[in-house]
């Protein structure tokens, strides 16, 4: 009898998840009744009663009671449009690129020239030779 009271529990607890997942990533536009806050609060403070409440009365359903959670078969131009992340935006990518490029390498330049003048006056104190200047190409 313990072991049945285990499993119930379980498919409880399973249930409860699945739903504040589905509650979770549904968009705004398919949630119904009341607003997700809400049906988070109820899933959590009620699993068993709001899991099933979720299911049956929040989702919006499409058309034939086929619920719109999983949409299958949609084509390329069918789809919305996702906002792109800058990180994964070219353009904004390139902007930045452009923007930093001439301030980075002058920056790069003055520190090179720093360090070499740095190393040139600790070989002087040493009473090593400077370093000989290489140019840029070689």
């Amino acid at each position: 009898m313990a072991r049945l009271y285990v499993l119930v529990f379980l498919a409880q607890i399973v249930l409860a998840v699945c739903a504040l997942i589905s509650c979770l990533s549904a968009e705004e536009g398919n949630i119904r009744a009341l607003p997700r806050v809400a049906w988070v609060l109820i899933i959590l403070f009620f699993p068993l009663v709001g899991s099933i409440a979720w299911f049956v009365a929040g989702r919006d359903r499409g058309a034939g009671g086929a619920a719109k959670a999983w949409p299958v078969g949609k084509g390329v131009a069918e789809r919305k449009p996702r906002p792109v992340a800058p990180d994964d935006d070219p353009e904004f990518l390139r902007s930045i690129d452009e923007r930093t490029r001439p301030r980075d390498q002058d920056l790069f330049r003055r520190w090179e020239d720093d360090l070499r003048r740095r190393e040139d006056d600790l070989r002087r104190r040493e009473g090593d030779p400077p370093r000989e200047e290489k140019s840029p190409d070689a």
